[in-house]
């Protein structure tokens, strides 16, 4: 039997963590508005009810701010791997457009 180093321990340990399914067992609903309000309400509802469907568990994550932009903003740039979903209005998508010079959602053009 071989001895492992410290070094090939940690990377073997590293690799299997990141490898885990237990990454893929959480997903997270943005809500735009700060907690303890109506819609943070309604976000954990709905959150509670797609945790079945879905098999994974739902974490809540309250982005309140500037008519719901810095919420909308954090959806937009989440990675586009399914995780992450959002419980926007209208505002957030149609009329923040129009309401501030630089809005999160819409693409700058480069």
């Amino acid at each position: 039997m071989t001895a492992i180093d410290r070094r090939t321990l940690l990377a073997l340990t590293a690799a299997a963590l990141a490898a885990s399914p237990a990454r893929a067992a959480t997903g997270t609903l943005i809500v735009p508005y700060p907690p303890g309000g109506a819609v943070d309400i309604l976000g954990r509802l709905i959150a509670g009810a797609l945790e079945p469907r879905l098999a994974k568990t739902m974490v809540v994550e309250n982005r309140g701010g500037a008519g719901g932009s810095i919420g909308t903003g954090a959806l937009a740039r989440a990675a586009p791997d399914g995780e992450t979903l959002g419980l926007l209005n209208v505002t957030q998508m149609i009329a923040n457009k129009y309401l501030y010079e630089r809005c999160p959602t819409i693409p700058t053009p480069t």
